[in-house]
């Protein structure tokens, strides 16, 4: 119910604001994911934590077939891939679900994916388990899911810098569900196995993103912990806040670009008899 609430609410609301720049940002990840299916001459095809839909798309458009879905426990982040895929003419389908709990057409797809959709399962083993039995024989899996938290320094550059000035900024717990619930290979290894996956083939890749310098105070005032509570903040501490955050990220800054190396892992495996 936490995923819910929060998706749903202002840390999802700042997804759907941001998902031009965000689509951008991480288009190299929809890359690779679009790759893969196509190479497995995929033709059902579930995007697993869709989101505001801009992988389900390109996969469907890469495709051209209309047995794209994605599924997304947001409500508001499917109203507005709904309205993308509409936009775009592109037909595919959209369910707001919990792909944990949803009851899937057993074996309705023949490859699944998910670009940082799958770490917020509160029993991540029972979310594969219920998307292997939605995956036909011989599927094939990629998921990218983000590493260590120590290797993906950009990502917390800002509630770094914030945290002496916002007494309240949400803090990161190890093992609960979140961006870095999946660092530890060992552990997605496990709960792939257990999930009833085989074939599993876990790699670091290290992705190149580029962020227009113009977007970077967007950026950390309205994503990640930060946003979620700088909203709340009075005027002259938001000013000190975005001053001392935006200097934080000088390191990163090149002329008109952001630049950062997105550290993640890249999940494969297969649905065997």
């Amino acid at each position: 119910m936490h995923q819910t609430a929060r998706w749903s609410g202002i840390a999802g609301q700042a997804w759907i604001d941001a998902q031009a720049m965000l689509d951008e940002v991480f288009r190299p990840f929809e890359d690779l994911l679009v790759a893969e299916v196509a190479a497995a001459a995929a033709e059902r095809v579930l995007d697993v934590g869709c989101g505001t839909g801009g992988t389900t798309v390109a996969v469907a458009r890469r495709l051209g077939t209309s047995g794209c879905v994605g599924v997304d426990i947001a409500e508001p982040m499917i109203a507005a891939a709904r309205a993308r895929a509409a936009r775009d003419g592109v037909p595919v389908a959209f369910i707001h679900a919990d792909a944990q709990e949803h009851d899937f057409t057993p074996g309705g797809f023949d490859a699944v994916i998910s670009r940082f959709g799958v770490m917020f399962f509160a029993d991540p083993t029972r979310a594969f388990a219920n998307l292997r039995r939605a995956a036909t024989t011989g599927v094939v899996l990629r998921a990218v899911v983000w590493r260590d938290i120590a290797e993906n320094p950009f990502m917390t550059t800002a509630e770094r810098a914030a945290a002496p000035l916002v007494p309240d900024l949400p803090v990161r717990r190890p093992g609960e569900p979140g961006q870095f619930a999946f660092a530890d290979r060992a552990l997605v290894r496990d709960v792939l196995d257990r999930g009833g996956w085989t074939g599993v083939d876990i790699r670091p890749v290290d992705v190149p993103c580029v962020l227009p310098e113009r977007d970077l105070v967007r950026y950390f005032t309205r994503l990640g912990p930060l946003g979620t509570v700088l909203g709340q903040a009075d005027e002259q501490t938001r000013a000190r806040v975005v001053d001392t955050v935006r200097a934080a990220f000088e390191p990163y800054v090149h002329g008109a670009e952001v630049r950062f190396t997105a550290a993640c892992w890249q999940v494969d495996g297969s649905a065997a008899e």
